[in-house]
This record gives C-alpha cells, structure tokens and sequence, in this order.
C-alpha cells in the first residue's frame, strides 16, 4: 500500500515549537508467577503450540527472560525557562523585605508574587549573569534556595504492575503517543481464535479486559456469536491491541481506548483454512471493523484471502498481518496486496531471528517477549496468566494498534494511515537500508500520534486564517460597516468549529483523559468519539449546521458573530480535510472532495451574511 507524501513536516513543526515535552515512563513490576512453558519440553514452547501447527497459525514461542527499557535521558537543563530563575525566601520576609533583596541583586519579582502564600519568587536574569547570580543568592541569608525555573506537564504513567516489563510499549513510544491518542471510537477485529471478551458457559472475560469494550464477534469455527478463546492466541495478540490500562491489573495496550471485536478462524489447537480467515476478514470489515489484525499466516498466496483483503479495504478497513516465523520469505496474508506485513524485532531494534523477511515486509516491530494477558487450561477453569511471547504474531498487534491511534485523530483513509505509520517509522541501518528486514522501519507509534497531530492543527489553522480573511473582505465589500471578526465572540466559535479551541491541550495535558481529548479536537471531531464510521458521513462538518443556528438565531444581533465564527470555522475544517487528504468517505475521494468544498462555500456564504447585516 502507498499514498502520496502528505504535508511537509517542516511546516507543520512551527506550530509546537514552544510545546513542553516529558518523557513518561512506565512503573516496574512483578513478574507474572506462572507461564506457560511446558517443562517437558526442552525447547521452551508449549505443547498446545508445538502440537498445533496448521497452514495458517503461526508457531508462538515462550521467552523465559524479561527485557526492561530505559528512556532517554534528555537532560535537566533541556526544560529550563531561558533565562528565568525561582528564589526560595526565607518564610519570615515581608513584602518590603523582598522587594529589597530584589533591589540587593537588580531584580524584577513577578509583581503578582509580591504577596504570596509563600516566598517563591520568579525573576528574569541575563542568560551570561545565570550562573554568577544564582550563585550569590545562594549564599545569602535570606534564600533558602535559587535554581533555574524550568517546565513540568503532566504525564500519563498507567498504574499496570507488569507495565515495567513491556519493553515493546516503550520501544514504540506508547506512553508518550498516549498523550496524543488512545484510538477512542475506533473497532479492531482480531482475527484468530478468539478473545476472553465475555463470560459464557466455561469461559469468562479477562480480567485486564474489563474495561475494554468488546464488541459483537462471529465464531466461523461453530458457527455461532461466542468467539471465546480456548487456545490463548488470540487474547494474547488482542491485549497488546487494546488491553484494559491504567486499571491497577496487570499490563497495559497500545490503544486501550479501542473497541476489540473477536473473530474466531482457528480451532483451539490453532487450525485454520484460508476460508475460514477469508471469511472472518469479510465478517470483520461488514460489521464495522476499522483495523483488522490477521497474527495468522501460511505459505499459499491464496485467491480467495485476496479477493476478502481487497473487500476490507474498499470497506475502509486497515489490513494487518504477521510477516511469518519462518527465518525466511514472507508468508501470507502478510504477504498479500493491501496488507501492512510486519516482521519481528528485539529489544535492540535486531531482527529475529526466527522473523520471516524480504518483499512483503512494510514495517518492523517488537515481537520478542511480548508480555501480555492470555488464557490458560483452553480459557475454562478462570484460568489467566501474564506470559511474554516471541513471534510475529506479537508484532502485528503493535501496529494494529498504532493505527487504532492515528484513526481516532481522524485519519480515516485506510492508504493515509499506512502513510503516516511508514512515515514515522524509524529506520534501521543494514547492508540493504533494512528494507527486507524491515520495511520502513520499526514502529514509532509516538511519531506518528504527534506527526499527524502537528498536521491536522497546522492545516486547520491556515485554513482558518485564509477562510476568515476573504470573508472578512466579503463581508466589507457587501455593507462597509460589517462587523470584524477580530473579537472574541466570533473568534473563539471559530476556534472551536475549525482546529478545536485547545487544540494545543495535548501539549500540557494527556489526552489519555477522556476530557482533555474532547477538549482537544474541533466540533466535527467530535463523532470519532463515538466511532469513526459515523465520522466518515461528516454529520458535524456540513453547512446545515450553521445554517440551522443562522435560522434560529440571525434575528439576535449579539449572535450573528458568533454564528459566523462557527460558519468560518467549519468551513476551514472542510478545506483542510481537502487540503490533508487522509479522510475516507463512504462514497470515495471525488465525492469527498465535491462535498466539502460545496458546503465550505456555503459555510463561506452565511459567515458574510452574518457579518454583513447590521440591522
């Protein structure tokens, strides 16, 4: 799959030039006190596996030893505020007492601070002077301290005990794309054999996916709705997708605000055919499925899983699957058109040795000692442990769930999303550039989160300057006393209708918050929220809308800005999505296009008539 090259990141880096950053990072953990290696076995994989092997299920190996990751140190002195510094006072001085230090060392307090509930005090110094003067203030009686004043933001750390042995979520930059994304309002179908997503007869829902939402499934293995897991594949590969995070339990997902909806293809000893995954991707992709995750394989290119690809696709459905564990040529479907194939790495960015390779590859991720939680005794007897796995069907979940995040910033088309994951993988040296080992690269789902981001609020606030700009002279040109948009009940409606009034907020506060990501995105966005097949129809991005307020509230003078705001506003968000071209919509790119450039000029024409009329 390709797409062609979107914004240019240059222009979209000037945005956050001044954002504060924090590298968050997971809390250690116990490790899990049972697993799943057969000890009679010598070479450490389970019988259940070894015994299973059929054309589509791809052996899954069990490590025995943990990785931990530490992020990169970035330094302390990367978030000082330059040349600013904080002075701890003694508790005992009085206004005057510090407006005299200030005066001592030719300084200027924040007046706001000249009566504080404590003595802290900021003041601005020369960037030469910095070290000489915190020194001196150190040494006088009347400081307790003096340091350099530097950023915080807050950071979204899950609580997840065994979050401290998923290596693979640092390696991608989960936590930090978490800040950005958590995939709300988007359904990845797991294709596999099942998932712990409901409690039913012998089964029961995992207890790390709690409070992750599953939603109706198919069983093409007994033909029925109950897609339980009696193998522990696939509850494994769906809660490195979306596992229940920062709920106290156990380990954590890459997009734990996604829906999971399982579909089972494989027996409980990991048979399957090329029909029945055939027919579970087209299950999938009809009732709703945005990702598909196929941690499945075999060596035929067959016909029948093409032509089911091809469907999910043209449905606007994300494809991926696992490279293979073949140590050799690329398996299918990972191997297939349309499909996102995803080979296996380490902890040190190396290939697996066991991971399949060479055309078919599109990106690398971790695929060695995955831990996550899975189903034990074939998902009866409430049977759970935390086991870290090896193959490439550990790898492919990453990147189902990387997409899960992109598409729930509204990157809805599916080539865009594979375009914006390529494009901020990171790449690998080796003797070929590391394409056949690794496609583009190795995921780095945090740059990708913030890339599109970046790209989607840059956009959209040009697109909104220009929009207000020409109807601002329209405006003018129609009655030479038409009001200014320069004010604020017109500008902040259109701040909120066009980039989204805080559109900076991921920035300062983890959109992880269910309310700080509301706050985050534009009113249009606002349906992803519930999912992204309702925000394909634009139904808050259209001219009705401010058609519809210019009905009700035109005879209100004290309105009319506001109602022009929210008109200018929409219109910018529907030239930008034209402009951005990552957006799928349920009747293909041209329409898209028609439609929103036909009602960002509507949008443009009632902006004016509510500028204009004066009366």
């Amino acid at each position: 799959m390709r797409t062609p090259a979107a914004l240019p990141t240059a222009l979209v880096a000037t945005l956050v030039a001044s954002a504060l950053v924090v590298t968050a990072s997971a809390a250690s953990a116990q490790r899990p006190e049972r697993s799943l290696v057969d000890p009679s076995r010598a070479g450490g994989v389970p019988s259940t596996y070894a015994d299973a092997l059929g054309p589509l299920y791809e052996p899954v190996a069990i490590a025995t030893e943990g990785f931990l990751s530490t992020p990169a140190d970035l330094g302390e002195t990367s978030w000082d505020v330059p040349g600013q510094i904080v002075v701890d006072a003694r508790d005992d001085l009085d206004a005057p007492d510090l407006l005299s230090l200030a005066t001592d060392f030719g300084l200027s307090f924040t007046p706001t601070r000249l009566e504080p509930t404590t003595k802290i005090q900021i003041a601005t110094v020369p960037m030469g002077d910095m070290a000489s003067v915190l020194g001196r203030l150190s040494r006088d009686p009347r400081v307790e301290f003096a340091e350099p004043l530097a950023r915080v933001r807050a950071s979204f750390v899950p609580n997840d005990p065994l979050a401290g042995e998923q290596w693979h979520m640092e390696r991608i930059g989960a936590p930090r794309a978490w800040d950005f994304s958590v995939g709300r309002g988007v359904t990845v179908a797991v294709v596999d054999t099942g998932i712990a997503c409901e409690d039913h007869g012998p089964f029961m829902k995992g207890t790390d996916l709690a409070a992750t939402e599953c939603v109706a499934g198919w069983n093409f293995v007994t033909g029925d709705e109950h897609a339980n897991d009696d193998q522990g594949h696939g509850t494994h590969v769906a809660g490195t997708i979306a596992q229940s995070t920062n709920n106290g339990i156990g380990a954590s997902g890459v997009a734990f605000g996604a829906r999971l909806m399982p579909v089972k293809v494989l027996n409980e000893s990991g048979w399957g055919t090329t029909a029945d995954v055939a027919d579970g991707i087209r299950w999938a992709a009809d009732h709703g499925a945005h990702v598909i995750n196929l941690s499945l394989g075999g060596p035929r290119n067959s016909k029948v899983l093409q032509k089911a690809i091809d469907h999910a696709t043209s449905m606007g459905a994300v494809v991926v699957a696992a490279a293979g564990n073949t140590g050799g040529s690329v398996q299918f479907p990972g191997a297939s058109d349309g499909v996102i194939g995803v080979s296996a790495t380490d902890p040190g960015d190396k290939l697996a040795s066991f991971s399949s390779r060479g055309e078919g590859v599109d990106l690398a991720a971790p695929g060695v000692k995955v831990v996550q939680q899975t189903v034990c005794n074939k998902g009866r007897n409430k049977c759970e442990q935390f086991p870290g796995w090896n193959g490439t069907s550990m790898a492919s979940p990453h990147v189902a769930g990387a997409a899960a995040l992109v598409m729930g910033l509204g990157v809805t088309d599916p080539a865009a999303v594979e375009d914006a994951l390529r494009k901020s993988a990171r790449v690998v040296d080796s003797s070929d550039g590391g394409k056949r080992l690794y496609g583009a690269g190795v995921l780095d789902a945090a740059e990708a989160a913030v890339a599109v981001t970046k790209q989607h609020a840059f956009t959209r606030l040009v697109a909104l300057v220009l929009m207000t700009a020409f109807v601002a002279r329209a405006a003018r040109k129609k009655n030479k006393d038409a009001k200014s948009p320069l004010r604020l009940d017109f500008l902040l409606p259109a701040l909120a209708a066009g980039p989204g009034l805080f559109f900076f907020a991921p920035w300062l506060l983890p959109r992880a918050d269910f309310w700080v990501d509301v706050a985050a995105r534009p009113i249009a966005d606002l349906d992803l929220l519930v999912g992204v097949s309702l925000h394909r129809f634009l139904p808050l991005a259209n001219a009705f809308v401010p058609f519809a307020l210019t009905a009700v509230g035109f005879g209100m003078k004290r309105l009319r800005p506001a109602i022009a705001g929210i008109s200018v506003g929409t219109g910018a968000y529907l030239l930008s999505l034209v402009a951005l071209g990552d957006a799928g919509g349920p009747f293909g790119r041209v329409a898209l296009v028609a439609w929103c450039v036909l009602n960002a000029a509507i949008c443009a024409w009632i902006a004016r008539t509510n500028l204009a009329e004066t009366r």
